[in-house]
């Protein structure tokens, strides 16, 4: 198994355009899923993504780890809600991430931005995923 990260920042309300943030059913086109600039639903589809989305591909656990910690320092100016994020804590958060990659299970953090943004940090497990058996998108 390796690790994928993936990054999203964009306006809050868009998130709401489910359309393009599920892969389709086949036979059905999936360009309008892989085309948009939007997460995915399932943190596992961001595997069906163009391999340009991917961050970083961390060698290691901990490297993965420094990535989501980076992420999250570099936009907690910007936090919607730092007294809680500070109640929940930077970690907390790792803690739990590594329990979650160290077991095969993707990471997805979400956190509101001030002006109606939002922040997605996500580290897919590839080759294999624990919940679809999608390609590596690098290779």
């Amino acid at each position: 198994m390796h690790l994928h990260c993936y990054l999203w920042s964009g306006i809050g309300a868009d998130l709401r355009n489910e359309a393009e943030r599920r892969p389709p059913l086949p036979p059905a086109d999936p360009g309008p899923f892989t085309a948009s600039p939007l997460p995915p639903m399932r943190t596992c589809d961001w595997l069906l993504k163009p391999a340009r989305r991917i961050d970083a591909s961390p060698a290691a656990l901990d490297d993965a780890l420094a990535w989501l910690a980076e992420r999250h320092r570099t936009n907690q100016s910007a936090f919607l809600r730092p007294a809680d994020e500070a109640r929940l804590g930077l970690d907390f958060r790792l803690e739990t991430a590594r329990e979650a990659l160290h077991n095969g299970v993707d990471v997805q953090w979400g956190i509101w931005l001030i002006g109606g943004r939002f922040l997605t940090c996500g580290v897919v497990c590839c080759s294999p995923n624990r919940h679809a058996a999608y390609r590596c998108p690098a290779s």
